[in-house]
């Protein structure tokens, strides 16, 4: 019921830094499929009723919640941060090929 709270950090720290990483890391694709997978499993837990919209918001108390956030939270952002290194190396051999073709 926690597990997305761990993407919500990684997410919240990289709309912070958004303005400082270089265009050609593509920030943005991380920030997207980041956000877009909190709100997807907000939206799944509270439908579940995992969450509730008033304190202490989880259903659960924090003895459950570290272990999923450690065993699901942690490896779920991490694929997703390998996901988007695979799509930014993607994109930059994408662009090299094109550079060379247009020459």
């Amino acid at each position: 019921m926690a597990c997305f709270l761990v993407p919500a950090g990684a997410a919240i720290v990289t709309t912070a830094i958004n303005k400082k990483i270089p265009e050609k890391y593509h920030i943005n694709w991380l920030n997207s499929m980041l956000w877009g997978g909190v709100i997807m499993l907000a939206v799944e837990h509270v439908s579940h009723g995992e969450i509730v919209l008033y304190p202490p918001f989880l259903t659960a108390g924090i003895i459950e919640a570290l272990p999923e956030m450690m065993h699901v939270g942690i490896p779920m952002a991490a694929a997703i941060f390998v996901i988007w290194g695979v799509m930014v190396t993607a994109a930059a051999v994408m662009n090299k090929k094109t550079k060379y073709v247009d020459t």
